[in-house]
């Protein structure tokens, strides 16, 4: 590991996995958020299968599923500052019935062969209902570990240092799901039938969202009603890191939906469809494995490093997939994709909590979450129409564009996510008046 950043102090030594799993309380919102997120690793590809199958086109199966992708970016944030409002379950409970409702006819109208207008209205709100359950996972680590509630004798325990080993918790927990799904999916799609992935993917989020919405206790509690109504109306997205880091994740959900389209199309094209899920498979098994060892570090680099390092590497090996010939060589370098993703997602996902107040962490964790969907919507519209005119090649150029627009976005603003920029933030969010002038400057910098 690298030396300490001068002018911090050395980091205690990290809690373990162990320590986090037995917080009270964990395990009842852990199970069924598991399973009820399920739609962010299964909805594109069960709908660019289903669609390809009924269609014969990726281009009007990409499409479909980035109306989702962009449908799920747009309403995320508003889903996540209505939970930090009135609480997660009264956003959870109608959310999971309409989004069960709106697979359920998206799926009925593709066995139709129902014409593209119709399918893209069906497809807007399966994505906009989509459950945030990630977020919100993310929201009650943050309310249970980072506000020191206070324990029998009365005394505040400062459970900060768990806070980073939940990130990396929550990024393994994110990206076992992309092992699973995926691979579940294509092999409900082609072996079962066409339209059993989405099937299940709708029956896990009903059944996964209303048992997660059922663990009240463990829910962050709604925000106080602030006299100051700019206050309480201002997005998270107005903070500039926020915005730095929306872009960093936006390249990364361009890796995520440029593989799922490439991959498809690659193994179709060598005549290997069912290699399709067990590629995207290791691309995802990679992400999970360097999770599992960033929350296991006791880091000494600044978090803004470890995202600018792990993202260069990104775009380095993103750069090579449109070149590869056969599906050995490609798993390898999925592998590696996968590895350089999880440090990035883990990093900013930490990064993100230090920027924005308490009252904000659900609507903040949205936008990280809408940008991957967003990210992804665009790259399986433009992967999906470069596989049909140019061939797989020319479909995994897309994350190679996607991670390096990204890359050089967050290192021209790496200044706005800087330690500093998280002090200005907690203090324009509690006494604006008093920060010194150099912080006011920064801000609008």
């Amino acid at each position: 590991m690298a030396s300490t950043v001068p002018g911090t102090t050395p980091p205690a030594r990290r809690v373990g996995y162990g320590h986090l799993l037995r917080t009270p309380g964990a395990w009842t919102f852990l199970l069924p958020g598991f399973a009820a997120r399920q739609p962010f690793a299964m909805l594109t590809i069960s709908i660019v299968l289903l669609l390809r199958h009924t269609t014969g086109s990726y281009g009007t199966a990409g499409a479909v599923a980035a109306v989702t992708g962009v449908s799920m970016a747009l309403f995320a944030p508003r889903s996540g500052k209505l939970a930090d409002r009135y609480g997660q379950s009264a956003v959870l409970v109608p959310g999971v019935l309409i989004h069960a409702a709106a697979a359920a006819l998206l799926t009925t109208l593709a066995l139709a062969h129902a014409p593209l207008w119709a399918l893209i209205a069906a497809a807007v709100p399966t994505g906009a209902s989509v459950p945030q359950i990630g977020p919100m996972v993310r929201a009650r680590w943050a309310a249970v570990l980072g506000d020191g509630a206070p324990d029998a004798s009365g005394a505040r325990p400062d459970h900060r240092p768990l806070l980073a080993t939940a990130a990396a918790f929550e990024s393994v927990t994110d990206e076992l799901t992309f092992v699973i799904g995926p691979v579940l999916a294509t092999a409900l799609s082609t072996g079962v039938h066409p339209s059993s992935g989405l099937i299940a993917e709708a029956a896990l989020t009903l059944v996964g969202g209303l048992l997660f919405a059922a663990q009240r206790r463990t829910a962050p509690p709604p925000a106080p009603v602030r006299a100051d109504a700019r206050e309480r109306h201002a997005s998270a997205l107005s903070i500039p890191g926020v915005r730095v880091l929306a872009v960093a994740f936006l390249g990364i959900g361009s890796v995520f939906g440029g593989m799922q389209v490439a991959v498809t199309a690659f193994t179709q094209e060598h005549g290997q469809p069912g290699l399709n899920g067990v590629l995207y498979g290791v691309f995802a098994a990679g992400n999970m494995l360097s999770g599992v060892a960033c929350g296991a570090i006791a880091w000494r680099v600044s978090p803004r490093r470890r995202l600018l390092t792990s993202y260069a590497a990104l775009a380095l090996v993103c750069s090579t997939l449109w070149a590869v010939p056969t599906p050995l060589p490609l798993g390898g370098l999925g592998l590696l994709a996968g590895l350089c993703v999880a440090p990035a997602l883990i990093t900013g996902y930490t990064l993100v909590e230090a920027l924005v107040p308490a009252t904000s962490r659900t609507e903040a964790f949205t936008w990280l979450t809408g940008a991957v969907a967003l990210g992804q919507a665009a790259a399986v519209t433009a992967g999906g129409r470069l596989a049909d005119g140019f061939g797989a090649s020319a479909a995994f150029t897309v994350p190679l564009i996607g991670t390096a627009l990204a890359l050089l976005t967050v290192v021209s603003l790496r200044g706005r996510i800087a330690p500093h920029g998280a002090t200005a933030i907690r203090d324009e969010h509690t006494a604006p008046d008093a920060r010194p002038e150099s912080l006011r400057t920064a801000d609008t910098s």
